[in-house]
């Protein structure tokens, strides 16, 4: 009998005995998961040979972290091995989710507020991107978040960045104030003397309209530099 009990108990410590996601979720919370066992939650299943948490790791580690995943293009889904057209619909479907929430956070409150919420949103819009562009995000007299517009691509300077369209988009959603965001391919988050320049231009035409330019973002995969904490506004 005591060598059937102990035998018993160190089954209980073989990695074959380890909770499932879903097990673990339901004894212990959501909070408990580790990233890959969170992913293999969506993914549901691995590929042959291969567990799903196994799986979800090594998506984990192909797109750098769960940031890299909300912000993988579907042109790098489509590139992971074993992620088919479902599993990569459902990881946007996500990725979106987690967008529009945090745009519905900065539609509640001023987003002066609280400047985190500001970064991921931007971070999960264009951190990504492989071009630049330049978007602008429009508030309201309290600076709650009316609507993000993505106004130009390519390289940006003054010759490709118009204020009077900036000025017109800001007309057109009754904006009271705007803040102007980038981002930089390159990674490279200190701005140039032609993105300062821009700025310049652009709080100045924004003015004529009675808009205030309250910053200007510049947006990597990683971080995101504000002009007017640094004192360029």
């Amino acid at each position: 009998m005591a060598h059937r009990a102990k035998a018993q108990i160190s089954d209980t410590h073989c990695p074959r005995f380890n909770p499932l996601p879903r097990e673990k979720l339901e004894a212990m919370g959501a909070a408990a998961l580790s990233d890959a066992e969170v992913l293999a939650l969506l993914l549901r299943t691995g590929t042959p040979g291969r567990p799903v948490v196994a799986f979800a790791a090594d998506i984990l580690s192909e797109v750098g972290g769960l940031r890299g995943l909300l912000t993988a293009t579907p042109e790098v889904l489509r590139t992971i091995k074993g992620l088919g057209p479902a599993k990569q619909s459902e990881i946007a479907a996500v990725s979106e989710i987690a967008k529009r929430a945090l745009a519905e956070r900065l539609q509640a409150k001023p987003v002066l507020q609280d400047l985190s919420d500001v970064r991921q949103y931007l971070t999960l819009k264009l951190g990504h991107k492989t071009a630049e562009v330049f978007a602008v995000l429009f508030l309201n007299s309290q600076h709650h978040l009316l609507a993000m517009d993505e106004l130009f691509q390519g390289t940006l300077t003054q010759a490709t960045v118009y204020p009077r369209e900036v000025a017109v988009a800001a007309l057109r959603h009754h904006a009271a104030a705007v803040i102007l965001a980038h981002n930089h391919p390159s990674g490279h988050l200190e701005p140039s003397a032609a993105d300062i320049r821009l700025t310049e231009t652009l709080t100045q035409a924004l003015l004529l309209v009675d808009v205030r330019v309250l910053d200007h973002l510049i947006v990597t995969q990683n971080d995101v530099y504000s002009m007017a904490a640094h004192g360029l506004i």
